[in-house]
C-alpha cells in the first residue's frame, strides 16, 4: 500500500498495478497483472479485497515491495471507458490538499455503482444480410416494415408497429423467413444536443464586449484561465457565459456549470432551452439513481455536453471538458462541509487546470478570496457594470428600528407596512425576506422558562407550526409539541419567541387582508417541482407578496416584484467567524437586487437596530468595492484569509470524557514556534450534534506556508481510542 500519487503513463507494461479502491484508505493497492492484460491509469478493474470482489481504478504502476507470494490477480478489466487523466490528477490533488484518504475522494467519482455494471440490452430488430425475398409472399404489411428498416438502424418492435401501422406478428413472421433478424441493443436515451447556432437575444455593448473576450479565451483554448464575470444583479451576466458555452460547444467540447440550490434554477433551466433548442443534462440530488446511471455514462462517452449541477458534478468523468463555469461563485452551499470537506469553487479552478480548459466564476458580491486574486493577477475580471434592458439598481434605505414603534409580538415596522401597502395599491409585488426558517428559532414555558432542546445537539428546537412539529435543523429530529412543560407540567404553558418566515407569514396576512402570499424556503419546497411551480407563479403575479429565506436571493427574476423589505438584516452579522460581515452583505445585496427587474423601478428597505454598521452603511451608499477593500485591510492586518491560512481540527466522539483525554494528547503534541500556531482545544459553538461531544482547535499560519505536512505529522503523533474521530477542515468557511 502506498500514498495516493497519480502516475499517467499511456500503459502498464509492469506486472504489478496500484489500484485504488473507492474507500476511505490510505492509498492503492498493489495487484499482480495476469499475463496478456493491458492496464492503464484510469481503467475500471475488478479485484479481489479480503474475501470479496470489488471495483477498483488503475492508479499507476505498482511501486511497492511486497512479497509476490502475497499479491493477488486482478480479476478483470470492465468494458467502460477509464476515468479521464484530468479527472485522476483532480482526485489525487484533492485528496492532499484536503487531508482526505484518496479512496474517499474517488468515492465521488464512482458515485453511481450502476453505471459501471454492463448495460441491460434489449431485442431490436434490423434487416438481414443478405436476405432475399425469392419465396416470400410479399404482403403491403411486409414491404411497409422492410422499407421502415431498409436504412439499417435496428428498431424496437414497437416502434416497428407504430410507424408502420403493422403488429408484432408480421415482424415475427419476417424472422422466421430469414429476413428480419432480432439483435440485442443498449436502450438508447435520450440525448439532447444543444444547438450553439442558435441566435441567443440582443446583448448590450457591455455585454457584447465581456462575451468577445470569453469567445477569445475559448479560441485560444486557453489554459490556467480564470475569469471573474463581475457584474451587477440584472446585468445578464447569464447571457454572456452562455455565449462562451456556445463557443466550446462549437469547437466540439463539454461544457459543466455548477449551481447553487440546483432544485430552484427554474429561470435559467427556461433560459439555456431558449437559447441552445435543447435542455442541459442534469446532476443533483433530485434526479432518480437511472437518470443519474445514464447522465454518468454519458458524460463518460462524451454525448452529453452541456452539464449543470451541484458541486458533485465536478467529478463526474468528462472526456473533453472544454468550459467550467461557477455561477454565484460566493454562494457558501459550494463548500461541502460533510465527509470529503471542500470548495466546489476551488475545486472547479483545480479541475480545469488539469483540463487544461478556461473557467469563468460569476456573481455581483465576488468573494473576498477572488476579488484578491484578481488584483493579484491570477485572476483576470471582466465588469459588466449595468443593469439589462435599461432598468436601473434598486435604491437601497435603511430603517433605524430604534426610532420605530411597533406592538408586541410583531416584526414589521410602520414604515416597511406602508411602503408594502403602497406597493400593493400600485399593482406590484413586495418581497419579505427573513433568514431564518420555520416558525420560531425558540420555544420555552412561560411558567418556568424551560427550553425546548434538542436530546442530540446543543441547539433549541425549531418551531415549524404549519407541519406541527419541533425540529432540530443540525441533526433533523423532529417532535410533537408537547401538550405540558416536561419540568414543570404547566399545560399549554409554551410561547414561541422570535420570528421565522412561518410566523412572518401569519403576521403578514392579519396586516394586509386579501393579499395572496406565497412562502419560499426550503421546508416549503421539497423537490424542484414544486419549487418550479412557485417560481411560475409568482412570475405569473398570482401572489403579491413572497415570503422567503436566502432561496429567494438566488438569481430569480420577478419582473412585477419592486419592493424587498428584509426584516432582521442585523440576524446575519451574529455568526461569529470571520466572514460574518462579508455574508450578510453579500446576501442582503443579492435579495434587495431582486427588486426593479422588469420596466418598474425598485427599491430596498432594510431594518436594521445598527445602520451605522459597516455592512448597512454600504449597502445604503451602494459602495459595494468599499465595503471590500475596508474588509481586505481588516483581514490583512489580522493574517486572516485569504492574507494567512487556517485549518479547523474538529475531536468529537460520544463520550466527553474521551473527547477530553484525546484533546489533552493533542494539546501537548501540537507544535510549537515557527511560523505555525495551533490555538485550543475549546469547546466548538455547537459543542454537541448528533450524540457526539465536539472540541476544535484552529491552526493559524502565513500566507503561502504550506500547513498539511505539519497538520499531518501532529495527528499522526496521538492514537486515538476508538470512537473518537478527527475531522480536518482546510479553509474553514464555518466555525460551528
Amino acid at each position: 500500500m502506498k500514498p495516493g500519487l497519480v502516475r499517467t503513463p499511456s500503459r502498464i507494461v509492469s506486472d504489478r498495478a496500484a489500484v485504488l479502491i473507492p474507500l476511505p484508505v490510505a492509498g492503492a493497492y498493489d495487484y499482480r497483472v495476469p499475463e496478456g492484460m493491458e492496464l492503464a491509469p484510469g481503467q475500471f478493474v475488478r479485484v479481489p479485497l479480503g474475501v470479496r470482489e470489488v471495483t477498483g481504478v488503475v492508479w499507476g504502476a505498482a511501486e511497492g515491495d511486497i512479497d509476490e507470494t502475497k499479491l493477488r490477480d486482478i480479476a478483470g478489466v470492465l468494458e467502460i471507458p477509464p476515468l479521464p487523466a484530468d479527472l485522476l490528477r483532480t482526485v489525487a490533488w484533492t485528496a492532499s490538499y484536503t487531508m482526505t484518504p484518496p479512496g474517499a475522494v474517488l468515492r465521488m467519482a464512482m458515485s453511481v455503482p450502476e453505471a459501471l455494471d454492463p448495460p441491460r440490452v434489449e431485442t431490436a430488430y434490423v434487416v438481414a444480410p443478405a436476405a432475399a425475398s425469392d419465396g416470400v409472399r410479399m404482403t403491403d404489411a411486409r414491404k411497409r416494415v422492410l422499407d421502415f428498416l431498409a436504412d439499417g438502424r435496428a428498431r424496437k418492435a414497437a416502434e416497428i408497429a407504430r410507424a408502420t401501422g403493422t403488429g408484432a406478428g408480421v415482424v415475427r413472421g419476417l424472422v422466421g423467413r430469414g429476413l428480419v433478424r432480432a439483435v440485442s441493443v443498449e436502450p438508447a436515451m435520450d440525448v439532447p444536443r444543444p444547438d450553439w447556432r442558435r441566435r441567443g437575444p440582443s446583448l448590450t455593448p457591455s455585454q457584447e464586449s465581456a462575451a468577445t473576450r470569453l469567445r477569445g479565451q475559448i479560441a485560444a483554448n486557453a489554459e490556467d484561465k480564470v475569469t471573474l464575470l463581475d457584474g451587477i444583479t440584472g446585468s445578464g451576466k447569464t447571457e454572456v457565459y452562455f455565449e462562451a458555452i456556445a463557443a466550446a460547444l462549437a469547437r466540439g467540447r463539454q461544457v459543466l456549470v455548477l449551481l447553487p440550490e440546483i432544485a430552484l434554477t427554474v429561470d435559467w433551466l427556461r433560459r439555456f432551452e431558449n437559447r441552445f433548442g435543447a435542455p442541459p443534462f442534469h446532476w443533483h440530488s433530485d434526479v432518480t439513481g437511472a437518470r443519474r446511471r445514464e447522465t454518468w455514462r454519458a458524460v463518460s462517452t462524451g454525448r452529453a455536453r452541456v452539464v449543470v449541477g451541484a458541486r458533485s458534478a465536478l467529478f463526474l468523468p468528462f472526456s473533453d471538458l472544454g468550459l467550467i463555469v461557477v455561477d454565484e461563485e460566493h454562494d457558501g452551499s459550494f463548500k461541502q462541509e460533510d465527509g470529503v470537506i471542500y470548495n466546489a469553487r476551488d475545486i472547479a479552478v483545480v479541475r480545469a487546470h488539469h483540463a487544461a480548459c478556461p473557467v469563468v466564476l460569476a456573481s455581483a458580491t465576488p468573494t473576498l478570496e477572488t476579488v484578491v486574486n484578481v488584483e493579484r493577477g491570477r485572476y483576470e475580471r471582466i465588469v459588466l457594470p449595468e443593469r439589462f434592458g435599461g432598468s436601473a439598481m434598486p435604491r437601497i434605505a435603511a430603517i433605524d428600528m430604534r426610532r420605530e414603534s411597533l406592538p408586541s409580538q410583531t416584526w414589521l415596522s410602520p414604515s416597511l407596512r406602508d411602503a408594502v401597502t403602497r406597493t400593493l395599491g400600485a399593482g406590484e409585488q413586495a418581497l419579505l425576506f427573513l433568514n431564518r426558517r420555520g416558525y420560531a428559532p425558540l420555544t420555552l414555558c412561560r411558567a418556568c422558562g424551560h427550553r425546548i432542546e434538542c436530546p442530540n445537539c446543543s441547539a433549541w428546537l425549531v418551531d415549524h407550526r404549519l407541519a406541527r412539529k419541533l425540529q432540530c435543523h443540525h441533526c433533523g429530529f423532529a417532535a410533537r409539541p408537547p401538550g405540558a412543560c416536561p419540568k414543570c407540567e404547566a399545560d399549554d404553558a409554551f410561547v414561541a419567541c422570535g420570528p421565522g418566515v412561518e410566523r412572518l407569514s401569519e403576521e403578514a396576512d392579519e396586516a394586509f387582508p386579501g393579499a395572496r402570499t406565497a412562502l419560499m424556503s426550503s421546508d416549503a419546497l421539497r423537490s424542484a417541482a414544486a419549487a418550479e411551480e412557485l417560481i411560475g407563479g409568482i412570475r405569473r403575479h398570482d401572489y403579491d407578496i413572497v415570503i422567503g429565506t436566502q432561496l429567494v436571493a438566488k438569481g430569480h427574476n420577478f419582473p412585477d416584484l419592486t419592493l424587498v423589505g428584509v426584516v432582521d438584516a442585523d440576524l446575519g452579522l451574529d455568526g461569529g467567524d470571520l466572514r460574518a460581515a462579508e455574508r450578510s452583505f453579500q446576501v442582503l445585496h443579492q435579495v434587495a437586487g431582486r427588486a426593479g427587474r422588469g420596466s418598474r423601478p425598485g427599491r430596498a428597505l432594510i431594518q436594521t437596530y445598527n445602520p451605522d454598521h459597516p455592512v448597512m452603511a454600504a449597502l445604503v451608499a451602494g459602495d459595494r468595492d468599499g465595503f471590500l477593500a475596508s474588509e481586505s485591510r481588516a483581514r490583512e492586518a489580522h493574517g486572516m484569509p485569504p492574507f494567512g491560512r487556517l485549518a479547523g481540527i474538529v475531536v468529537s466522539g460520544r463520550s466527553e470524557a474521551a473527547v477530553d483525554t484525546a484533546c489533552r494528547a493533542l494539546g501537548r503534541a501540537a507544535p510549537r514556534g515557527g511560523e505555525i500556531r495551533v490555538l485550543g482545544p475549546a469547546p466548538a459553538p455547537l459543542a454537541l450534534i448528533r450524540g457526539r461531544h465536539r472540541r476544535r482547535f484552529l491552526v493559524k499560519a502565513p500566507q503561502g506556508v504550506r500547513i498539511q505536512p505539519t497538520i499531518e505529522r501532529w495527528l499522526r503523533q496521538v492514537p486515538m481510542r476508538r470512537g473518537v474521530r478527527i475531522h480536518v477542515d482546510i479553509d474553514p468557511y464555518t466555525f460551528l
